[in-house]
Formats: C-alpha cells, sequence, structure tokens
C-alpha cells in the first residue's frame, strides 16, 4: 500500500548492495583472467569493463554507508508511516 511519502522514507539495503558488487567483482575479475588466458580478447573486454562498474558501485556504495544514517537508516526506522486506515 503507498503512503504518498515513500521518496521521504525509502531505504536502500546498502550492505546487501555491498556484498552483491564483491560478488560481481569477483566474477568479472576471474572472466575477464579466463578469457585474456583463453585468447577471447572481446570477452575479455566485455568483462573487464564489467570489472570496471563493479568497482564504481562499490566506491558508491562505500561512500554511501560511509555518510551515516542520512542515507542508512538504522533498523529502528520504519519504511513508512503505518496506514491509519482510508477516511472515507
Amino acid at each position: 500500500m503507498r503512503t504518498g511519502n515513500e521518496p521521504v522514507n525509502a531505504r536502500s539495503p546498502l550492505r546487501l548492495r555491498f556484498w552483491l558488487s564483491v560478488w560481481g567483482l569477483l566474477w568479472a575479475g576471474l572472466g575477464t583472467a579466463a578469457f585474456a588466458v583463453a585468447g577471447r580478447p572481446g570477452w575479455a573486454a566485455a568483462c573487464g569493463a564489467l570489472l570496471v562498474l563493479a568497482c564504481v558501485d562499490l566506491a558508491m556504495i562505500v561512500r554511501h554507508l560511509r555518510q551515516g544514517p542520512h542515507y542508512q537508516p538504522g533498523r529502528d526506522v520504519p519504511p513508512y508511516e503505518p496506514d491509519r486506515g482510508n477516511p472515507r
């Protein structure tokens, strides 16, 4: 149910995004190395581009995590105001 104030109370699961970014970083790095060794420069370049993208994403996530609770509210902050019922 939408309350109309989602942008104000929106939260991003930054810790989950952090670990998914690390996972993507590892796979992109392994893919880049494997395709380079196998003699597939096109696929190695594609994996290298994903590696750069994962690095940039990881840097942004770490930046947001370090900015503190303004960007990452604590677990005690609800994601939205409770529904008070329809006043009709």
